[in-house]
Parts: structure tokens; sequence; C-alpha cells
């Protein structure tokens, strides 16, 4: 009968109530939680029968469905440590449960998902949040790059550790030079002056050696004027401490240089003795130094950017080179792309990790876990990894966390309605207590 179908309508609605009352709950519980995203509870009627035309109606009462709206950004909020990292845009940072870490070592990952954690170094080095997710990356190679992986599966995928012994040496591979020579000294009748400069450049282990590079003028007869033409020799001292080789036996490049007679002095052409080709184009050279190959840029011809000659005394001031000594690990932070460089005392930087942005095709199908992680399913789609700020993901942004959803006042006005509309649900079935009780009095 219609009086009982009412009962079942209002006891419908205190249930649907009640399950909007707890997301209200969870939302503003968790108001203050970084990367929360709030529970929606929508309502669904429920209709039995047609009942069109009829003279009696038959209440269907109210269904209750929650879901959680992933999809939707909190907004970033700055912190002091370069590992709180979130995401600008579309993603997840990948994760794992610390307890599958010896798994996630022999490849096997259950890969979970996260909008922004505060990662720390563990007494082990691995960095991990204080509720247990440890944060994935690919590792790079000893120069620093990352190998090609495949982006629709976690083959590759290796717990972040870091070793805060770590000590990072880089050799020394590339030296620039703006040298000028004295044009003087190459008039003929001239004494022989050579100019003489010691360059100290790092060996693969990081100890320092010397590059000697003398440079001696051509010089004519009296009277012939300038010559403009000059014998550059370049020694490595490694070569004499490794070996006990002489001095003199230590030449690894030789090179005839001469200078065009206009304004500036510009380098005119390089002529090689000995040692590696000399590239007009780059203005580069390279040399084997005992500890592997080392380029050196003299200028290209016809410019003034490296070796000039000009009348003025030599001054071998302008002078770039690459590499360091040995250093201990000083700090780590991770950029926009999502690499993780450490930087070390000696002042050199190294790419360690590159840390993936994974992305869904529909973030709201993820299957919601606890500490604000996520996992696939088949509403969510298959995972792809991006690059971070590459595709439709967004970049990560260090120093920061991303904040909850929860909007405290919205979920106030909530709470109020969804209080009013249960106090009137238990007035339905206070009602239909009171008719029951009615006809029941008819038979007295």
């Amino acid at each position: 009968m219609s009086i009982s179908s009412a009962l079942s309508a209002g006891v419908s609605g205190l249930a649907a109530n009640s399950a909007r009352l707890a997301g209200i709950s969870d939302n503003i519980a968790n108001s203050s939680t970084f990367g929360y995203k709030r529970v929606n509870t929508d309502f669904e009627s429920i209709v039995i029968g047609d009942s069109r035309g009829a003279a009696r109606y038959t209440a269907g009462g109210v269904h209750a469905s929650t879901s959680r709206d992933i999809s939707t950004r909190g907004n970033l909020v700055g912190t002091s440590n370069a590992l709180d990292i979130a995401l600008t845009g579309r993603g997840m940072l990948p994760v794992i449960s610390a307890n599958q870490l010896d798994a996630a070592r022999g490849g096997d990952v259950s890969l979970m998902m996260t909008r922004t954690g505060a990662f720390r170094a563990d007494e082990e080095g691995v960095l991990r949040t204080e509720s247990g997710l440890v944060l994935m990356g690919w590792p790079a190679d000893q120069n620093g790059n990352i190998p090609n992986v495949a982006r629709d599966s976690t083959v590759g995928l290796q717990p972040i550790v870091l070793n805060a012994n770590d000590t990072y040496a880089q050799p020394t591979t590339r030296i620039e030079v703006g040298f000028n020579l004295p044009a003087e000294a190459t008039v003929g009748g001239g004494a022989v002056t050579p100019s003489t400069t010691t360059i100290q450049y790092f060996d693969n282990l990081g100890a320092p050696r010397n590059l000697t590079m003398s440079f001696t003028p051509t010089v004519g007869a009296a009277g012939t004027g300038r010559s403009n033409s000059w014998t550059v020799q370049m020694r490595d001292s490694a070569i004499a401490d490794d070996a006990g080789t002489p001095a003199d036996e230590s030449l690894i490049g030789s090179y005839e240089l001469t200078f065009d007679d206009v304004p500036g002095g510009p380098l005119g052409s390089v002529t090689m003795l000995s040692g590696g080709a000399y590239d007009a184009l780059t203005g580069d050279l390279t040399i084997n130094a005992a500890h592997g190959p080392i380029t050196i840029n003299i200028g290209q011809t016809g410019t003034t950017n490296g070796l000039t000659q000009i009348s003025a005394d030599f001054s071998p001031t302008n002078l770039t080179k690459n590499g360091a000594q040995a250093g201990v690990m000083a700090g780590v932070e991770i950029d926009e792309q999502g690499y993780v460089r450490a930087t070390y005392d000696n002042g050199t930087t190294r790419t360690l990790f590159q840390v993936p942005v994974v992305d869904v095709p529909n973030p709201n199908g993820l299957i919601s876990m606890d500490n604000q992680t996520y996992k696939i399913s088949s509403d969510s789609g298959a995972f792809f990894l991006w690059n971070a700020g590459t595709g439709p993901t967004g970049a990560i942004a260090g120093y920061a966390r991303e904040g909850s959803t929860t909007d405290v006042a919205a979920e106030l006005t909530d709470l109020i309605q969804t209080q009013r509309a249960y106090s009137s649900n238990a007035k339905i079935i206070t009602t239909v207590d009171e008719m029951l009780q009615e006809t029941t009095n008819i038979k007295r």
C-alpha cells in the first residue's frame, strides 16, 4: 500500500542523507590534508511502477552515490623544503608503498600515484614520505643521461635512493681560451721569446693536472718585418707524473698558427703538426691527454673570439673550462622537468634520476587508496609516463605542496541542508507511524 511505500521512501532518505553526511565529515576532517580530493554525494530518484493516470502512487525513494573529484586541483602552498613537490597541472607522481621496496628492486612494481608529497631520505637514503610512500624514477647513467624506456610500463622505474656520502669528480673535457700574442715578438731580427701559460685541468678521478701551452714566435731575418706566425706546443704534466716521462717528451699537440694583418689581429690559419685536427668552422681541436681527450677551442679563423695577435703584451686572461675535483653531495633538488639533481661542494651538478608524470584518460575513474594515493582501474584507462611539462601534463614544482580541495564554507552549508533533509525524512517516518497507529485504532 502507498503508506508503506512512504515509510520505505523515508528510510531511503535517511540512508541517503547519512551517506552525504559521511562524505561531508570526511571533507571537513581533511580540509588541511595536503593532496586531499573532496567526496561528492549525488542523489538519484527511484521510481516503482508507472503512476501516470493511477489513483494510487507508490513511493520509490532515493539512492545516494558517492564519487571522489580527483581531477580537481588544489592550490599550491609554498614550503621551505626542496623535496616537497607537487604538480602545476594534470598528472600524478609515481610512488609505491615502502613495504614493496624489495619487490620493486627486483622489477616487480605495483604502481600507485599521488598528486603531492613531502619526501625525505630515510636512513637508507630512500626518498619517501612519513606515511611510507616511496618516490619512483628512472636512474641516470654516469653521464647524467636518462636511457630510453617504455612509457606504458613500469619497467625501468626504480625507488629513488640518495647516498648522502656520494662524491663526484667531473673530468675536464673542454677548455676555451682567449689569449693575445704580442705581434712585435714576430718582427724579423728580434730575439725569440716564447709566451707560456699553464692551465690546470682535472682527470677522470678528480686529480688536478697541468696543461702547458707554449707559443713560440717565428722570427725571420732582420728587416723582414712581422711574420705573424707562431708555433704552439701543448704538454701534459700527467704523462710525466704517471709514467716518469721527462717533460720535454710529454708533448701531446703542436700547431702552426698564422694571424691576419688586419685590425684586431684575427687568427688566419692553423696547421696541425701533431695532435688532433683543427676544425675551422668551430675553432675546436682535440688533444689526447693522459686521462682522455680534451677539446680546446682556440677560436675560428677570421674572428677575434679566441687567439688574437695585436701589438700588446701576452695576456692569457680569457679562460673557461669544465671539470672539478672530487666533491661531497651538498643538496638535492627536483626541477620542473622532474630531474633529480645533486649539487656538490665543488660547485658541480649531476643528474641522478628523472621522475616521470603519470597520466590516465579518466582520472576520476582511479581507485582511491589511503594517504591520497590512487590505483589504475578499468574506468580510468591505461597509464602513460610523460616527461613533466610535456603532453597534457603539468610541470613539477619544488618547495610546494598541493592543498586540499575542500571548501569548508561550502561544506558547512551542505551540512545544514543535510541536517534539515534528514530531519524531514525522520518526520515522514513519524507521520507514517502515527497514521498506522490510527489505522490500528479503527478496530478498537
